[in-house]
């Protein structure tokens, strides 16, 4: 009788690339998928330090296998992934959760064969958790989610230690895979039917920065080919891409010969995801963000003197502590100037082992609370209009399943992001097609074939 298996992933889409990577490795080891965790043999949570309330999720669906585990001997439950590399969490697991059977982090993931072996052979429980990274392994098995579309990892980890983030501490600092690594796992993707990649990284604008060498590729300061637009240059070439995306882009290191890959390649997108977090310069120093509002829009106006379509999306985050009312004002004039086309928005929650977890000038929660509705009805407004002027347009849609809110319709993005919805039939998924759009709304778009 087959064993199977099932992953449960919290947060980015790194951590969404790392499941498949486990997941190749499970099907490697004679595993196959079940949609039920509480009858699978192997279930992995994958977890996610960002978000809010991490804890209390995270710990909530592992409780929920306390009883399966039990009942069903040989039964494997393991936990990984971002939170596992915070003490605290380790300690919370050997004091209540001791039944579990493997624990690892985000630094030894490569190592989950053996260590899933050992656990299993032994009926031990094992943690098993690096506190820094090595070298970025190549060569990794893989069960991808989608044929037609795929994450590709171009390097982990981030330096840039701002004051709200736990992401510098659970992935390690910045390292790059070798660039021909990179080229040789997209043109496999191109071989085999892919038409869209997204490139992943904490910081993707500081790919190939000089220094990178501990644990990754030493890029020399006499490669500059090899930075990021080199690297973006490098895929364009790669013939059976249609579309290029990346994210995460830090604004200081966003530099003008990336801005101007926007208007020379065909096939990057022309979208970016360009966080600001806050509009005050005094916020965006205490943030550690090491750019100030006038330097973030001089990055936002260069990007549309390249391209003039491009679609903007950011972060940003409300009640930072110290943060006052003009500050916060500043943040709803910046979204007002750029007009972004969506962003994520948040509330500041308090993430423990951070420079900012430990100020005294936390901002009250309703403050927190007004603040952030009005940032969302600004957000609604600026995308409404955003939408509208999408209305009897044509557009090149990658149609990718169906939709969320209507399962008998089909549903893709066009270039800039946006989603789409239209009826047709379920043999157009993973096809590149042309649709126009006959009825925009805030947040989605309608529409139908042509030809």
């Amino acid at each position: 009788m087959n064993k199977t298996y099932h992953i449960i992933t919290f947060g980015c889409q790194m951590n969404e690339r790392d499941s498949e990577t486990l997941a190749g490795f499970l099907e490697e080891m004679g595993y196959t998928y079940t949609e039920d965790p509480k009858t699978a043999d192997a279930v992995i949570i994958n977890t996610c330090s960002v978000r809010e309330n991490a804890d209390k999720k995270f710990f909530g669906v592992l409780g929920q296998l306390k009883n399966p585990h039990e009942q069903r001997p040989g039964m494997m439950v393991c936990v990984c992934g971002c939170m596992m590399q915070q003490q605290r969490i380790i300690d919370t697991l050997k004091a209540k959760y001791s039944w579990v059977d493997l624990v690892f982090g985000t630094h030894n993931m490569s190592e989950f064969p053996r260590l899933f072996q050992n656990a299993s052979e032994q009926k031990a429980h094992l943690v098993d958790v690096w506190q820094d990274g090595k070298a970025l392994a190549e060569g990794l098995p893989a069960r991808r989610a989608y044929s037609y579309k795929a994450f590709v990892n171009i390097m982990q980890g981030c330096n840039n230690f701002c004051s709200y983030c736990i992401v510098p501490y659970t992935r390690g600092r910045e390292r790059s895979r070798h660039p021909e690594a990179i080229l040789n796992e997209i043109r496999r993707l191109a071989a085999e039917g892919c038409k869209e990649i997204m490139l992943l990284g904490q910081n993707v604008n500081s790919y190939g920065r000089a220094g990178q060498i501990e644990g990754g590729y030493c890029f020399e300061k006499d490669e500059p080919h090899w930075d990021f637009a080199g690297l973006l240059r490098a895929i364009d070439q790669i013939e059976g891409i249609e579309r290029v995306r990346f994210m995460t882009s830090h604004p200081k290191d966003l530099s003008d010969d990336l801005i101007a890959c926007f208007g020379d390649l065909k096939h990057l997108c022309r979208q970016i995801h360009l966080p600001v977090q806050a509009g005050s310069s005094k916020v965006l120093k205490e943030m550690n963000r090491v750019y100030d509002r006038q330097q973030y829009l001089e990055r936002v106006r260069a990007l549309r003197a390249a391209c003039p379509s491009i679609a903007i999306s950011t972060d940003i985050i409300v009640g930072f502590p110290g943060e006052t009312e003009e500050d916060f004002e500043e943040t709803l004039s910046l979204v007002e100037e750029v007009r972004y086309d969506s962003a994520f928005t948040f509330i500041y929650s308090v993430r423990e082992g951070t420079p900012a977890a430990a100020r005294e000038d936390q901002v009250p929660e309703e403050v927190k609370h007004r603040r952030f509705n009005r940032l969302l009805e600004t957000m609604h407004r600026i995308q409404e209009e955003k939408s509208l002027q999408y209305q009897d347009t044509v557009q090149r849609i990658l149609i990718e399943g169906f939709s969320k809110t209507d399962d008998t319709m089909l549903t893709g993005h066009t270039e800039s992001g946006r989603v789409v919805d239209l009826p047709g039939d379920p043999s157009l998924i993973g096809q590149m097609v042309d649709v126009k759009i006959v009825k925009a709304q805030t947040f989605s778009l309608y529409g139908k074939l042509l030809g």
